[in-house]
């Protein structure tokens, strides 16, 4: 992955450059977690791209790297209520912009992946694809996919009857049918579900 995108701000100027994407806007359940990262301009990251085009083996490798080398980084989150209050967009948004605040020091520009940005304090940029074309997205993008597997894995301990480990909350037939046995038998649906995500689940 190369930094022409990165360089062509720095060359106009600008110092301080980061990136930030969402992990879990799919998933029925868990928080939406979103990653924000500088990075040494020009650093090279063996294999960094998209999280999702990783193992997860190299996925955690990178996430060592990353924090291990970057200027600043930082993860922050959207609760399953907030999903439900504001929708999934508007969450995934809230959670980038907390994690873009964490950072110090301040960034003078950030790289949105997708083609939405909204209410950022800083000048934002948003590119479409921007997890496989720019390493300071990749990189936020690889922050929030370690850290919101490893919430899943701790959710699985909680939960162990809905195979969240396996799907990662994903709606997989497997999972609508371990959650309708779950609410069979305790009588409600776990607080980590997204509601607004589960308006047609007894047609699953």
């Amino acid at each position: 992955m190369d930094w022409n995108i990165e360089n062509e701000y720095f060359e106009k100027g600008v110092k301080l450059i980061c990136g930030t994407d969402e992990a879990g806007r799919g998933p029925l359940c868990g928080n939406v977690v979103a990653g924000a990262c500088i990075l040494p301009p020009g650093i090279e990251l063996p294999y960094l791209n998209d999280s999702k085009k990783l193992t997860e083996k190299r996925r955690d490798a990178l996430y060592e790297l990353i924090t291990e080398n970057a200027v600043s980084w930082a993860v922050a989150e959207a609760t399953p209520a907030e999903i439900d209050e504001y929708n999934i967009l508007n969450a995934s948004q809230l959670a980038m912009r907390r994690a873009v605040k964490k950072l110090s020091p301040v960034p003078e520009l950030v790289l949105v992946d997708g083609n939405v940005a909204r209410e950022f304090t800083l000048p934002a940029v948003t590119l479409v694809g921007g997890d496989a074309i720019s390493p300071s997205i990749a990189a936020a993008s690889i922050l929030a996919k370690v850290t919101r597997d490893r919430e899943l894995y701790e959710l699985d301990k909680r939960y162990p009857t809905l195979g969240l480990a396996k799907h990662k909350g994903y709606p997989t037939k497997a999972h609508y049918a371990a959650l309708k046995a779950y609410i069979a038998g305790n009588g409600s649906i776990p607080d980590i579900y997204r509601r607004c995500f589960l308006k047609n689940l007894d047609e699953k």
